[in-house]
């Protein structure tokens, strides 16, 4: 692709008026929005209102003037980008605190199955978290397998089958539907994290009749760094399911102060301490964004961004570890060089902020709602010279960062 042609696709792209609604630093190809998306201009006020009025002025009141309500409204702002239901969705707390409180639920709920299958090589804090939800109940194990044993591990003793539906790495994409019905066929219930996935490819929770979901917020969705996360509930299951951490906020009478607890209707139970509202300010306007735009139109710009970076990658002669069929993969593109994270530190003083992950791994983020497609073809140029003049082999681009 030429860049006059990267530059027609940007004339009739239906999300190019989006752009616009970012803080973008004008020197920068954002392509790690996969990691932590932008900021909007309609969060940095938000936030600033949260702040000046809602706490600096109204103070304490702000809790009956909306605060309280967040968690849930906010859940059914989300719920449409899930495909699910308003009253089936909730926001607060973490992604890791949120799939230990669904583990740990689903583990519960049928005494003759104790065991968590997941994927060796799932995202590490979610079999890190899988860890730590067996141990809370007796008898209870996670099961890790290869990708291709997953099936065949699912069995009579299965509570529950956790799959990460985009991978972290790969971008590879587990089909929603077909995986949940093979967790149902032995039994068990499906727990989805789609911290890869919101606001990157189109969902159907409901359709695929899934039990359980997790993800963030502060990727594809743009919440800002450590939003809140979201938790969903299946309705059938939520009169079943209990949280294990039985906070305050998951009371059905918070402020009746009693000291037995009594859980709340609906997605109120799994709520757990006091929302965050600095976090929740920034949120929800990100949120609201996306009601209006189209997620056929997100699929389809992020399919012709990622042709434009794997025809750079190929001309530098980087290996794709992604799918190339665009049904079966998220919205990043990863590639493998030996020394992938010298070469992500060359390309960022460059301006291309891209990211790396153990061991050989440079990673970028298709992000349609900012991305240009001329933004893709620089990036891609700017890939191919860096490969080219081998500057990473610079020793200050060797030295690792805290963050990777």
């Amino acid at each position: 692709m030429t860049r006059d042609e990267a530059r027609a696709l940007d004339d009739a792209d239906p999300l190019a008026a989006m752009r616009d609604r970012f803080a973008l630093p004008s020197d920068v190809i954002y392509l790690d929005g996969n990691s932590l998306g932008p900021l909007t201009h309609a969060s940095r006020a938000a936030v600033a209102d949260c702040a000046e009025r809602q706490w600096g002025d109204r103070l304490i009141r702000s809790w009956n003037e909306g605060w309280i309500d967040a968690p849930v409204r906010l859940g059914a702002k989300l719920a449409p980008l899930l495909g699910a239901a308003a009253h089936e969705v909730i926001v607060g707390d973490t992604t890791s605190a949120n799939l230990f409180k669904a583990l740990v639920a689903a583990l519960r709920l049928d005494p003759a199955r104790r065991v968590v299958v997941s994927e060796l090589g799932n995202f590490p804090t979610d079999l890190h978290i899988a860890e730590g939800a067996v141990a809370c109940v007796p008898g209870a194990e996670l099961r890790a397998v290869p990708r291709a044993d997953l099936e065949a591990a699912l069995g009579d003793d299965t509570a529950v089958l956790m799959l990460t539906h985009v991978h972290y790495k790969t971008a590879e994409r587990f089909d929603l539907g077909p995986w949940t019905a093979r967790a149902h066929a032995a039994g068990a219930l499906m727990l989805w994290d789609l911290s890869h996935s919101v606001g990157a490819v189109p969902l159907a929770l409901d359709d695929a009749h899934a039990d359980l979901a997790v993800g963030c917020t502060y990727k594809y969705l743009n919440g800002g760094p450590g939003a809140p996360a979201f938790l969903y509930v299946a309705d059938r299951w939520q009169h079943r399911l209990e949280s294990p951490l039985s906070g305050w906020m998951g009371h059905a009478e918070p402020f009746a102060f009693t000291d037995r607890y009594r859980p709340a209707p609906g997605m109120k139970r799994w709520l757990v301490g006091t929302p965050p509202m600095l976090s929740m300010a920034a949120l929800e306007p990100a949120l609201d964004l996306w009601a209006e735009v189209d997620q056929a139109a997100v699929a389809s710009k992020g399919a012709a961004l990622f042709d434009i970076l794997l025809a750079a990658g190929e001309a530098a002669s980087l290996p794709c570890i992604t799918p190339t069929d665009p049904a079966a993969r998220g919205s990043h593109i990863s590639f493998r060089h030996p020394h992938a994270y010298a070469l992500a530190q060359a390309l960022i003083e460059r301006g291309v902020i891209g990211d790396f992950r153990d061991p050989d791994i440079l990673r970028f983020g298709l992000t349609p709602l900012y991305l240009s497609h001329e933004d893709a073809w620089r990036a891609g140029e700017l890939l191919r010279q860096t490969v080219a003049a081998e500057p990473w082999l610079g020793p200050r681009f060797a030295t690792r960062l805290a963050v990777t």
